[in-house]
């Protein structure tokens, strides 16, 4: 299980590095291709366009051909489309080798969650799948910190965020080889019938006290959904299947509109605006990502101790706390010293509310609560739905900085936050302490009393 939390988390590093780099790298893309405002918009976003797309079709091919394979080719991928966005020689290659390599990370974000999770004893699923997200803010703290070293090593240098991109080929080559070592999901296996395969990875992942018991669970919960085999979109349409559908769609949701990647993505920008300048805010910038890794480690011991519906509450209350302060700084102090440090204040105490509760917890409930034959399809709809909020702020964020002001826009992002803490106190269920068979039950369970609740109303 070392091996498999290891290998296969690179491809967070890698979605975290590819999502991060852009924050330091575009000012020298502006100088060096000479980007208006609609083209900064399109080589920012164009990758998370690319990623919503990943995402629904990787699912449904690792359902099909299993998730290591998956991996493997998500990992080529990453390597390529790497390699052409360094080398392209203008914005139009540019923008197309992005959408590309958005495909590997969107592809990365729905499978390797769910790897984990299938692989995942119950009892240590939740920080299992959350080192995934430790990896992702990893991949972004290590972008942030090359693209501070490179940037300020080489202020006058437009072509240097050549090499800021090309770094994320070494860890796309060792996220492949270290694939080529680890075993097939047993859920995966069992749903493609090869129980055979299944007890002998259970056998090298577990204590063999416990063996029999989760062969005998999944073998269970393989024979139930036997008939459906792949999943399809009349799946989704079964009603205690349409209420995890429904829950998995809010959490996609709730993890954009927290405003993080308009903080990951144009930090720099912020930061350089309110006073820190262009290379001080690289510097500046890295605090951001270790706040991130730190937070994402208090998050993972939190995750076994604390009800992870309470933690979701508590970190929407602190993002929308931290962007109110910063759209009132913003709105109420002249640019400056001052302004600078207090906006890099609220930044850290929102991605430390951000990282340590809402980001761990929407990734590992969206990659547990569907049921085997639909996880695929299901998880990959949601992380879908993700990309595409993640791709519209992402190309709107700056226009709607520049009518609007960054206040008001962050106001807009607390408004909708509090909105989300009601739904969330409505409608999430607690997941902690659960089997992925328990969970499907669980809703099994629910659907059938609100049936036979509604038929008891109609006689």
């Amino acid at each position: 299980m070392r091996k498999v939390a290891l290998f296969s988390t690179f491809g967070g590093l890698l979605f975290g590095y590819d999502t991060g780099v852009i924050n330091g790298a575009l000012p020298f893309m502006q100088r060096d291709l000479g980007l208006t405002p609609l083209t900064e918009g399109l080589v920012t976003s164009t990758l998370l366009f690319g990623a919503a797309f990943g995402a629904i079709t990787a699912g449904r091919l690792s359902d099909r051909f299993g998730r290591r394979r998956t991996i493997m080719a998500l990992a080529l991928i990453f390597a390529v489309a790497t390699i052409g966005c360094s080398i392209a020689p203008g914005t139009e290659l540019l923008v197309v080798a992005r959408t590309v390599l958005g495909l590997a990370v969107g592809g990365a974000s729905v499978i390797v969650p769910v790897y984990l999770a299938e692989m995942s004893p119950a009892a240590q699923r939740g920080r299992i799948v959350t080192q995934n997200e430790l990896m992702i803010v990893t991949g972004q703290f290590l972008a942030f910190t090359f693209n501070a070293l490179i940037g300020n090593a080489f202020p006058d240098a437009s072509h240097v965020w050549r090499w800021m991109l090309v770094i994320a080929t070494l860890p796309a080559v060792v996220l492949w080889f270290g694939m080529l070592v680890l075993p097939e999901s047993p859920r995966w296996l069992a749903s493609a019938g090869r129980f055979g395969e299944v007890l002998d990875v259970l056998r090298k992942t577990r204590d063999s006290a416990n063996v029999a018991d989760e062969f005998d669970e999944v073998r269970q919960a393989a024979r139930e959904d036997y008939q459906s085999k792949l999943g399809t979109w009349r799946d989704l349409t079964v009603p205690w299947i349409r209420r995890i559908f429904v829950v998995g769609l809010g959490m996609a949701v709730i993890n954009q509109i927290s405003g993080v990647n308009a903080i990951m993505y144009y930090g720099t920008s912020i930061l350089s605006r309110s006073g820190f300048g262009d290379q001080g805010a690289l510097l500046a910038n890295v605090v951001n990502g270790v706040t991130s890794v730190v937070a994402v480690v208090v998050g993972m011991a939190l995750m076994t101790r604390v009800a992870r519906k309470s933690m979701l509450i508590f970190g929407l209350v602190g993002t929308a706390s931290s962007l109110l302060a910063i759209g009132l700084i913003s709105l109420l102090i002249p640019e400056g010293t001052i302004r600078g440090y207090l906006v890099l204040l609220f930044m850290v105490t929102f991605l430390a509310s951000m990282q340590s509760c809402i980001g761990t917890v929407t990734w590992l409930t969206m990659s547990e609560i569907f049921p085997l034959h639909v996880r695929g399809i299901g998880m990959g709809i949601c992380v879908f739905v993700l990309w595409m909020i993640n791709f519209l702020i992402g190309f709107f964020f700056p226009q709607m900085v520049s009518w609007i002001g960054v206040s008001m826009t962050f106001f807009i992002f607390v408004a909708i936050q509090l909105v989300a803490i009601v739904w969330v106190k409505r409608v999430v269920p607690e997941t902690r302490g659960k089997s992925l068979e328990d969970l499907e039950h669980y809703f099994k369970s629910m659907a059938g009393a609100k049936a036979e609740t509604a038929q008891g109303r109609t006689v």
